[in-house]
Formats: C-alpha cells, sequence, structure tokens
C-alpha cells in the first residue's frame, strides 16, 4: 500500500469512528464572529495585558495548516478565507476531557471552529486560548507534503484549490486581478460608459479573426458559434444611441495554448462615439497607469526583472518604420511588395487564400519587432488587409486608423477608429466570405447581414478598443504566464 493510500484509508478509519460517536464529520452550525485577518488587524499592535484587559470572546473558524501535541496540550495554526493565520492553544483542563480527545482526533487539513480568547505566548506571538472546540468538516485528504508550498506547476493549475490553500502569493495574484477590473470599471463608469452584456452564442462568428468554436441549440436546429469578440454587437448598441458602452467579457478562441493564450480568455471592448483612435490613445494611458498606480502606488514595476514605466506619454511607432528601425529590414524591402512578401516566406510565414504584402508586414513584425518592445508603445499604421472592420486613413488608404498596444513584448490593445460606411463593410465581409471559401477556415463562413443593415442606419463616427485583462493582470502581478492569473486554465489531458 502506498503511503497516499495508507494515510486515506487512515482518515477514513477517523471518518467512520467519528460518526460511531456521534459526530458530525461534516457540521453546518457554527458561525464565525472574525475574520482572522480583521483579528490582526485591530488587535496585533496590543500587547498582553491589552488583550487580557479586552475580556472578549471570538470565534474564529478555518482550516488546520500545523499541529504541535504537548500531552495534555495542542498548539495549531489555522488559516481561513481571509488568507491570514492565526495559532491556537488548546488545554485539556479547559475544553474538557472529551472535546480535547475529539480534538486529538484531527488532521492538518480538517476544518475546525474555535471559541476563545486572545492573549501572548512568552514569544509574544497573538494566539487564541481556546475554550470551545468544533469539527467543522474532515479532510480526507492530505495537505502537500510541503505545507509551505506547492511547486509542481502542473498540479498547481489542476489542482487550483491546492495551491491557493498553501501558496499565499497566488491568493495575492487574483485578488488582484478582480482588483484590476473593479478600478477598470469604475475609471469606465466614471466616465459616462454603460456596462452591458453580449451573447456568448452567436449565428455568425465575428469581431476578430480566429477560428471559432462550434456547438449546436437543439430546439432551434441551428449552428452555434462561442464568441470570439463582442464587437459587432457593441457597435449595435452605439446605432441605437448608447454612445458610450463597454463590456468586461469572456472570448473563446479555438486557438493553441502557450504562456500567452488560453482558449478562454477575458477582454474589455469599450466603444465610444465622437471619438478617434488617436483619442483613445490618450485614454489608454489613462486608464491603465490609474490601474497600476492605484492597486501599486506607482507607475513604475517590476515585470521578469525589468523595470516598466508606464507614465504617461507613451511611444508612438509607425509599423512600417519598426520594421527598419528595430527590424533591420532596409527600408526599400518594405516598401517593395513583392521583395517583402519574398523575404515573408523566407522568414516561415505562411500566408493564407488572399493574403500578402499586409500580412507579410503584420507577420515579420510579430518575428522581428514585437518582442523588442518592453516600454508601453503604441504601433500604428496597420495595413488594411488586415484589418476589415477598421476606417480607412484619411492620407493613406492603404492603410487604417488604427494601433495597438505592446507592453513587455507583448500586445495589450487594440483600437481603431471603426468603419461606419455600410457599403465599404459590406465590401470587406465579402472580401473575408470569399477567403473563408478559398480555405481560410478562421475568417467567417457567412455575412453578417444584420450588421450591415445596423450601419445602414447609421453609426455615428466611432472609435473602440479591447484590452486584455489577462495580459495586463501578467504585467500589474510580475506573472511569467497567462495561466498563473487564470483560475482555471485550459490544460492537455493527464495521460
Amino acid at each position: 500500500m502506498s503511503i497516499s493510500d495508507r494515510i486515506l484509508s487512515q482518515r477514513r478509519e477517523k471518518l467512520a469512528e467519528l460518526r460511531r460517536l456521534g459526530v458530525d464529520p461534516f457540521a453546518n452550525r457554527f458561525q464565525p464572529s472574525h475574520s482572522i485577518a480583521r483579528i490582526r488587524e485591530q488587535y496585533d499592535s496590543l500587547s498582553g495585558p491589552e488583550l487580557e484587559g479586552l475580556q472578549k470572546t471570538f470565534q474564529l473558524a478555518g482550516r488546520l495548516m500545523l499541529l504541535r501535541e504537548f500531552g495534555k496540550a495542542t498548539f495549531c495554526h489555522i488559516q481561513d478565507g481571509s488568507g491570514a493565520r492565526i495559532q491556537a492553544y488548546a488545554q485539556k483542563q479547559v475544553v474538557g476531557e472529551e472535546a480535547f480527545a475529539l480534538f486529538k482526533k484531527v488532521d492538518l487539513g480538517d476544518i475546525v471552529g474555535f471559541e476563545g480568547t486572545l492573549f501572548r505566548t512568552r514569544t509574544q506571538e497573538l494566539t487564541l486560548a481556546v475554550n470551545k472546540f468544533t469539527l467543522l468538516t474532515k479532510s480526507l485528504k492530505p495537505l502537500p507534503e510541503k505545507y509551505h508550498g506547492l511547486t509542481d506547476v502542473e498540479t498547481r493549475y489542476r489542482q487550483r484549490y491546492l495551491d491557493l490553500m498553501v501558496n499565499p502569493q497566488v491568493r495575492e495574484v487574483f485578488e488582484k486581478r478582480s482588483a484590476v477590473i473593479r478600478l477598470v470599471r469604475q475609471f469606465l463608469e466614471g466616465r459616462g460608459f454603460l456596462e452591458v452584456e453580449t451573447p456568448m452564442m452567436q449565428p455568425i462568428p465575428g469581431g476578430a479573426t480566429a477560428r471559432p468554436f462550434i456547438t449546436h441549440h437543439q430546439a432551434l436546429d441551428m449552428t452555434l458559434y462561442l464568441r470570439i469578440a463582442p464587437e459587432l454587437y457593441l457597435k449595435r448598441l452605439v446605432v441605437g444611441g448608447l454612445e458610450r458602452v463597454f463590456e468586461i467579457n469572456r472570448h473563446s478562441r479555438n486557438e493553441g495554448l502557450s504562456i500567452q493564450h488560453n482558449p478562454e480568455f477575458t477582454m474589455l471592448e469599450f466603444y465610444q462615439a465622437y471619438a478617434t483612435y488617436e483619442d483613445l490613445m490618450s485614454f489608454t494611458e489613462e486608464i491603465i497607469a490609474h490601474v497600476a498606480r492605484t492597486l501599486l502606488g506607482t507607475s513604475k514595476l517590476q515585470y521578469q526583472g525589468q523595470e516598466i514605466d508606464l507614465t504617461p506619454p507613451w511611444r508612438r511607432l509607425d509599423l512600417r518604420e519598426s520594421l527598419t528601425a528595430i527590424g533591420g529590414i532596409p527600408r526599400e524591402v518594405v516598401r517593395d511588395r513583392e521583395a517583402l512578401v519574398a523575404l515573408a516566406r523566407e522568414e516561415g510565414v505562411t500566408l493564407r487564400p488572399g493574403e500578402g504584402y499586409g500580412r507579410a508586414l503584420t507577420k515579420l513584425f510579430d518575428l522581428l519587432v514585437e518582442g523588442e518592445l518592453q516600454q508601453p508603445t503604441f504601433v500604428l499604421g496597420y495595413p488594411l488587409e488586415t484589418s476589415p472592420l477598421s476606417r480607412k486613413s484619411d492620407t493613406d488608404p492603404e492603410v487604417v486608423d488604427r494601433f495597438e498596444l505592446f507592453i513587455a513584448g507583448r500586445e495589450m490593445a487594440n483600437a481603431f477608429s471603426e468603419l461606419n460606411d455600410p457599403d465599404d463593410q459590406r465590401q470587406r465581409f465579402e472580401q473575408q466570405l470569399a477567403a473563408h471559401q478559398a480555405g481560410d477556415e478562421e475568417m467567417p463562413h457567412a455575412l453578417d447581414e444584420d450588421f450591415v443593415l445596423a450601419l445602414e442606419h447609421g453609426m455615428p463616427p466611432t472609435a473602440g478598443e479591447g484590452i486584455g485583462i489577462d495580459r495586463l493582470v501578467m504585467l500589474l502581478t510580475d506573472s511569467p504566464s497567462i495561466r498563473d492569473v487564470i483560475l482555471f486554465p485550459q490544460l492537455r489531458p493527464e495521460r
């Protein structure tokens, strides 16, 4: 019998014994009076005599993380939902022989309830002197062997509950994630944006170029797609007169797994009427710098050993110029359509049906430039070919009014002045449809007639943006992998 099997057997024997003794091993009647974090906040600064003078009883509940037995007395540490821990001290002569005998049957990982008073030990540790004990939940599985840390990465992701239980820094990451979303929401609402919800299942995948997940609605007997983006629905709302809207939403894209990509991820998307992509550059600087200052107390942060300065204004960089200045491609090659396409093929770029110079530009940028953009940088001048929903530039019809934001060598945001000409939009949809029919599975399989109809009713000049929440949290928590900031990331099946 393995050690794990032996421990499970022993704990099940204890479970059976508890039931024979009439003790409910999964009790449901205990109400803590305080969280341990609250106890720490209020009483950590008091001396022993001051604690004795409180004459106050506390009820605390938590998971047993440490046990030290001394015959007729036991010290233990419990941890509750606040993430904080406190020491408790139980004496046989105080809690009574029956309760103490029951307490001797507990194991690490069990959830217990204590009632008692606060005091300081000889080593001045804040401690709860227990006068009543209740077993609340019997744990049948042991804590990880090293209670202070679960180090196997795959286990951490697959059993996130253990990760949260024994790695305090993981809890901090997800507390910060929650704070980031809250701060983003407050910032937008403070500037007149309305939070809305759009469909998760859509009859036509649109709003981005990606392969969708496919499902089927039985009652309607129709194929539906998990949304790859909410863009086309949010712009319908702008047509309807909701001139500032946002959604913090889940996207699903049938893509590969990496430290930067999870098939299901969270995005902020917002749209503002009577604004341009240039307006959104300033807005983006404001919102990200605000979140960083509020969360971290500074606009300068350390990410994977490098200082990132989020203090506005941020660098602006033309995409084609970047290929020469950073990527090292001669200017004459960048401007020569055939030469650049040939170079892209030499670098291993696969051009999909109907793609050419524009795709070559962006893929060479991905290969040669993106990873070098450590400090916040807005990249401008994206080709029309790769931007089917963006407004054409008034000065250069081959590019669109669009930017992507890069920080720490990865894309953080994508924004543009929206295309609101219904005829132009129909033509671009038809080009996408032709690409799909030629074998490009990432392109929409049908023309979104309803969205074109909405544009025919008139959409005001509008700019919209998507910001990757997961990647923003990675940056603000110094997390190297997207799996570190998603509670339950998608993983390959265990073999």
